[in-house]
């Protein structure tokens, strides 16, 4: 059901700060920007080959980006996303094999897709999103 991977996710203290680094010193180009209220981030997106590179930066102290970067001051990656054909049959998939999901339910994220989290304790210490078009 996985078909690729589908992005990066990288935590930053600014947007505006970071994003000049990846269009002047790597050539990459924001393609879109926006705020994600049920996240309480704001993200940035670069298209790199097959892969896209989103920023997050905190909207909020309460922001599981805001508490990544208290322990990660730098900021660095925060997780790892997996695009599906099957968001729901991912998740049970992953439940079936003793995975800890964070979200047992899609919901709305950034860029028109559902996405679900895995927890990093029962994924060997990486965030695991998985995504997928809202249309589909």
């Amino acid at each position: 059901m996985i078909t690729r991977i589908d992005h990066l996710g990288i935590a930053v203290k600014s947007l505006d700060e970071t994003i000049p680094y990846y269009e002047k010193a790597l050539g990459l180009k924001c393609e879109h920007r926006e705020e994600v209220p049920s996240q309480k981030v704001r993200t940035a997106f670069f298209h790199a080959g097959e892969v896209h590179i989103e920023l997050l930066e905190p909207t909020s102290p309460e922001s599981p980006i805001a508490k990544f970067l208290e322990k990660n001051p730098s900021g660095g990656i925060h997780h790892i996303a997996f695009a599906t054909s099957d968001i729901g049959g991912q998740l049970k998939q992953a439940a079936g094999a003793g995975v800890k999901l964070i979200h047992e339910q899609p919901f709305e994220g950034a860029a028109d897709k559902l996405v679900a989290f895995l927890h990093p304790k029962s994924t060997f210490g990486v965030l695991t999103e998985f995504c997928m078009p809202k249309g589909k």
